[in-house]
């Protein structure tokens, strides 16, 4: 499966003028911060019943623990994982994505958003749910931040990443 997201999607000429790359190197640290937590909530949660209710779970829990900034940074390294690797198995991920963009008031800034909405459109139609979160933190901007509608945004065309050659 090739990603579509990443630094290339974060610094690829399109509808978006790239992040600057120290932006773009905090948010990549932030997320980083929450990675091994969301990973091993993710892999709990796969195993589980896909019923419970989201408080109950290990991903619900993880949310729970955070403060705003944390959730955030949660919703951006689950929102970059669904991206680079949507399919039935981002099930879990998708479900705490939808959970973070319900959340009201969590002060998304306009480059997470930017950074969210370039991946979101790297993606393609293929990942039904890439605009989710996007969408949601864009609606949270103040409105001297808020970022151009979609009819004003083409999509963006990101190469894809080769991957390596495995045969021997």
């Amino acid at each position: 499966m090739a990603s579509v997201a990443g630094w290339a999607a974060a610094s690829t000429q399109g509808a978006f003028p790239p992040l600057p790359r120290a932006v773009a190197q905090s948010l990549y640290r932030r997320m980083r911060a929450v990675a091994p937590a969301a990973v091993g909530a993710i892999e709990r949660d796969r195993v589980t019943d896909p019923e419970q209710a989201f408080s109950d779970t290990a991903c619900g829990r993880l949310a729970g623990s955070l403060d705003d900034a944390g959730l955030r940074a949660l919703g951006m390294w689950t929102h970059h994982w669904c991206m680079r690797f949507y399919d039935d198995d981002t099930r879990v991920g998708r479900r705490l994505v939808r959970e973070i963009a319900a959340r009201p008031g969590l002060g998304w800034t306009a480059d997470e958003v930017h950074w969210m909405l370039r991946e979101s459109f790297s993606a393609g139609p293929a990942a039904a749910d890439r605009f989710t979160l996007p969408r949601a933190a864009s609606a949270q901007l103040a409105p001297a931040d808020e970022l151009p509608s979609a009819a004003q945004r083409p999509e963006v065309e990101v190469p894809r990443q080769r991957r390596p050659d495995l045969s021997g």
